[in-house]
Order: C-alpha cells, then structure tokens, then sequence
C-alpha cells in the first residue's frame, strides 16, 4: 500500500479499517451462503430482486404452510453491521432469521441495502425505503412476489433490525408516519434490538469504555460526511426532547438491550422519551443481563439468546387472531 492507503481515517478493531484513500477493508461477516443452507425442514427461503438500479436485493423467508393461503404476520428486517458491514445472505444473519421464521412463524424479507463507506447515508435509508415501498405494493395481493401475495397479512406488518439494521427500522417508521409519505399501508410494530443511536453529549455509563466510545463517536462522521454530526436526528431522535418521535409511525415499539452495550443508555432514553413524548402508541423494553453487544447472533442456542427470540415471538404474535 502507498502512504495514502495506509494512512487511516476510522477503524472497527477486527472488523473494518477505512484509508484516506477510499479503500476500505472488511474482516468479518463477508462470507455467503445459500438461501437453503442449514435450514429447518419446514422452511422455504429464496432471494430476489427488489429494484436492480440501485441494486437492491432481499432473501424471503416462508414457515410451513399448513392450508392454502394460509397469512402469516410480515417482518421486514433490516440487518446489522455499522451500516459498513453484513448482509441478509451471510451464515450468522441467515441462521437468526430462519430461527426467528421458524419460531415466529411470520414470512420475514431481509433487506441487503448498500454500505458505507462507499455509499453514504442517505444511500441504506433509501434502499430500505424502497424495499418498503415494494412490500406496499403487494398490499391488494397483486405484487410481484408471489409468496407475499398468497401468505403475508398485511394487516400485521413489522419493521425490525439490529444494531444499525435498528436505527434504520427506527428512522423507516418516522418516514412512514409523515403526512406524504405515500406508502399506503400501515406498520402495526417496530423491534429494534441493541438498535444504533447516540449523540455528541455522553449519558450513562459510556465514558467508562473510551475506546469504545471512540469508535462510536467516530462512526456517524465517517458513514454520514454529508452531516457529521452526531445530533443529527437520524442518529439522535431524542435531540430537542425528541419532538420529532411523536409521528412516529407505528402502534407499538419493543426495544432490546443488554447491560454490557455501550449503546445500552440510549436505547433506555429512547424508550423513555418515546413514552412521554406524545406519541399514541405502546413502547416496551426489556434488557438482558450480563451480555454484550450483539450476544445473541453469537450463539442463537444459549438461554439469553433464546429468551430474546421468544420476546421476538411474542411481539410479532400477540395480535394473532384466535379460533
């Protein structure tokens, strides 16, 4: 590498170095595994294109059909990964998932939106918006993916992400409470676990970790250099008291935390703030003990990551109809 290349402007030990010169090295979660690998049996998987200019693409998620016809509640999810890393098609993302399809029981469409550094915020906002607007389109059943016409309910559609898939999920339900936004179909719930959220002013306990606390403060500017700030409302929607949470457009929000999570206190503020901002709908929470980051896509069989998918479950599930 020439003295540019080397020289680096932000780092994720482990996991990603970006250089001055634009070259940007990735170390983990670049692996890719097929729609059928290691699935249960009951399950069907399938990617798809979503829109092929910008190139957006998605793996669909089906659980075991019972009837004909037979709905399923619809998650659309949005994956992890500092917005610079990850995908729906890689062995850790595409193990949760089926793991929640096949608890849930819910169709699920994991959304591959393109990365930063390369492609800035707003870029991952609007490919997700546009993987929204495609799961509206099925909404008289007449869409383009036929496992979405035939089996999604679209009376129960959920939003939900980890990590930066969270914030985007969060910042997807914001523009789909605005007066024109034009979606044309409604979001019953957001998920958001360990969802990425920060702001310039330190809370909590997150100046006991200051490298840590440092790569954060670092992430917003490098991925967002159009506005670095780390106010900016998309990454701190309890700026000015969180005014802007009231239209958030959904009925009810699960946030999940855990305690070893430098992003732990956000998460808290959110859902404190969003309970008494004014907006009409129902938050909850729920914070997992002696875990870090992201503890649950590490070991999907360990108890902690079980009680985590089984809230999922209910979340998803607790407006099922009963016969």
């Amino acid at each position: 590498m020439d003295s540019t290349t080397t020289e680096l402007v932000y780092e994720i030990k482990g996991a990603l170095r970006v250089y001055k010169n634009g070259t940007v090295e990735r170390f983990l979660d670049t692996d890719f595994v097929p729609p059928s690998f290691n699935l249960p049996p009951s399950l069907s998987s399938k990617d798809v294109t979503i829109i092929s200019d910008p190139n957006i693409t998605a793996r669909l998620y089906l659980p075991k059909i019972d009837y004909p016809n037979q709905k399923f509640p619809l998650l659309l999810y949005f994956h992890g990964g500092a917005f610079c890393l990850s995908s729906p098609f890689n062995n850790k993302y595409h193990n949760y998932i089926a793991k929640l399809v096949a608890e849930a029981n819910i169709v699920a469409v994991s959304v591959n939106y393109r990365k930063a550094p390369e492609h800035p915020i707003p870029a991952a906002f609007e490919d997700s918006w546009a993987a929204l607007q495609w799961i509206a389109s099925h909404r008289n059943n007449n869409g383009p993916e036929p496992w979405l016409n035939d089996h999604a309910d679209f009376g129960r559609l959920f939003l939900a992400g980890e990590i930066s898939g969270g914030n985007i999920a969060h910042n997807l339900a914001i523009s789909a409470g605005a007066s024109d936004s034009g979606l044309g179909i409604e979001i019953l719930g957001v998920a958001l676990v360990h969802p990425f959220f920060w702001g310039s002013e330190s809370v909590g306990s997150e100046w006991m970790d200051p490298d840590r606390k440092a790569a954060v403060d670092g992430l917003w500017p490098m991925i967002c250099p159009s506005n670095p700030d780390n106010d900016d409302p998309r990454v701190n929607p309890v700026v000015e008291g969180g005014a802007g949470l009231v239209g958030l457009g959904c009925k009810r929000v699960f946030v999940a935390v855990s305690e070893k999570d430098i992003l732990k206190d956000r998460g808290w503020i959110y859902y404190n703030v969003l309970s008494r901002c004014g907006w009409m709908g129902v938050a909850e929470i729920c914070e997992t003990e002696g875990e870090e980051h992201g503890f649950h896509l590490n070991d999907l069989e360990s108890e902690k990551a079980k009680d985590l998918i089984e809230s999922l479950c209910f979340f998803f599930n607790r407006d099922m109809p009963s016969f």
